[in-house]
């Protein structure tokens, strides 16, 4: 239980510092140039914490476990990125296809996003915990 647990709260802390510079300085002119009128003035800040906190335990049940059983940071890293892709590409495909002023291009820049942070923090995540245990 312990390794879940360290993988857990090292893989919220990678999430949430690589989110917070992409959301907070890097995308945010992109988003808000393509996007503005659907953002809210501030983040919704329960909704926000409950999104990270369930989405990081999607990433324990299907990329830690599958890494750490398979003993490899590979495994953290491809399963991260897949986990990542289809949970973003349900999101914006979602969007895409039900909201107006939601645009292909804002899709795909957060899709290949997702795929990038999920992978990035679930090796993070990993290599932490190999670290520590």
């Amino acid at each position: 239980m312990l390794p879940y647990i360290i993988a857990y709260i090292a893989t919220t802390v990678s999430f949430f510092i690589i989110d917070f510079i992409w959301l907070g300085f890097i995308a945010k002119p992109i988003y808000n140039a393509r996007i503005g009128d659907l953002l809210l003035e501030s983040f919704n800040i329960p909704a926000a914490i409950i999104f990270y906190f369930l989405y990081i335990v999607g990433i324990m049940i299907f990329v830690f476990h599958p890494a750490w059983t398979a003993g490899s940071w590979k495994t953290a890293m491809v399963l991260g990125c897949l986990f990542g892709f289809f949970c973003y590409a349900t999101y914006d495909l979602t969007n895409l296809a039900t909201l107006k002023g939601w645009s292909l291009e804002i899709s795909l820049i957060d899709m290949l996003w997702g795929t990038v942070l999920t992978g990035a923090a679930s090796t993070i995540g990993y290599f932490i915990t190999k670290a520590i245990i």
